[in-house]
């Protein structure tokens, strides 16, 4: 049976309004381990000053510490970076993700194949949270919001999305932002593509898949645990199909059933690669990232974690360090030489001296 949260914001992320909706989606949590992701906006300049806001909204207002991950390329991150993100969302039980542009967080995110990943969340009864531009990722297909309302095309394509919604049972687009007024004397509703583009649009789905509109400072909530969306907020959501649109009331519940037009499709999450750390010692971590492949990239991404964090309870680093050394010395000597360093910089990011001698690899922690 299908669990967890999602939510599905339609702007105002960050604004009082939507304060009472991330209190909600917390208190289901026992416990938070909150992230970030940075993707969407990161093709932008101000990268860490939208990562400050956000992190500063849920400080201000939720009195909860969230965790940026900085993703913001999939070319010019490394495997081993690439490996480290996917696990670190994974570890994760609210992961939220908001302003950008839909059609390049897109471009990051679907080779690494991170649908896998959002429902890994999802499987393990944590919450997702994707407002504005990111939600528009999550449907069959994503509408390019940046390429029509910043660029300029002639004839707007939708462009695959990574359809978490379609593995369970809602075959469907997702337009936020529904009732946009910006524009005042000419149309801006629909996420800024205005009536004639979405009718061009949705006339270009295939059959039987819907569109699933947010308002803006209004939240769509699906509990897959209850199987029912709720709407909270300012305003509406709404499910157009067929060229007829049913409203979804401000308050309202509704059974998830009434709106799949397929049959819903339990994610099949492929079998972890991931060594488990209470099934295998840093000794087994360490052999396996010194193979390489994908077993090997998921036990150097945990032993990276392991360097970075202590360890579960913060126990002595000591032990960590030498597991991530011991992976180094094997890298070495199997010729890996790109890995021997990524193992070298990620005990450096993690405040640990290393040097090399004829006599051997030494270490310490740095002092400031």
């Amino acid at each position: 049976m299908a669990s967890g949260v999602l939510a599905l914001l339609g702007s105002g992320e960050t604004a009082p309004g939507m304060t009472k909706v991330h209190r909600q989606l917390f208190s289901r949590l026992p416990a938070i381990a909150p992230v970030n992701l940075d993707t969407a906006y990161g093709f932008q300049l101000n990268v860490p000053q939208m990562s400050e806001k956000l992190e500063a909204y849920f400080d201000t207002s939720l009195h909860v510490h969230v965790t940026t991950l900085h993703f913001p390329s999939y070319e010019s991150a490394s495997d081993v970076e690439r490996a480290l993100f996917k696990r670190q969302v994974r570890q994760a039980n609210y992961v939220f993700a908001g302003p950008g542009s839909p059609t390049y967080a897109l471009n990051q995110w679907f080779p690494l194949h991170f649908d896998d990943d959002l429902l890994n969340v999802l499987g393990a009864n944590g919450t997702l949270c994707f407002a504005s531009a990111a939600a528009l990722t999550l449907g069959a297909f994503t509408a390019p919001i940046y390429e029509v309302y910043k660029v300029g095309v002639e004839r707007p394509r939708w462009q695959e999305g990574l359809n978490v919604l379609g593995h369970h049972g809602l075959n469907c687009v997702v337009i936020p932002h529904f009732d946009n007024n910006e524009g005042g004397n000419y149309d801006t509703r629909f996420c800024y593509l205005g009536e004639p583009r979405l009718l061009e649009l949705e006339r270009q789905l295939p059959e039987g898949v819907a569109t699933l509109g947010v308002d803006e400072h209004t939240a769509a909530v699906l509990d897959f645990t209850q199987d029912t969306l709720t709407v909270m907020g300012r305003a509406n959501a709404y499910w157009r199909l067929n060229g007829e649109s049913r409203l979804l009331e401000k308050g309202s519940t509704t059974n998830l059933e009434d709106l799949r037009t397929t049959s819903p499709v339990e994610s099949q999450l492929p079998p972890s690669t991931t060594p488990s750390s209470a099934n295998a010692s840093l000794v087994d971590l360490a052999n396996q990232a010194a193979k390489g492949g994908d077993v090997g990239l998921e036990a150097l991404a945990q032993l990276v974690l392991l360097a970075n964090t202590g360890g579960e309870g913060f126990i002595d680093p000591t032990v960590l360090v030498k597991g991530v050394l011991d992976a180094r010395v094997a890298a070495r000597a199997s010729g890996q030489y790109d890995i021997a360093d990524q193992l070298r910089d990620a005990l450096i990011t993690a405040g640990v001296e290393v040097k090399d001698s004829p006599g051997g690899t030494t270490w310490s922690l740095a002092t400031d």
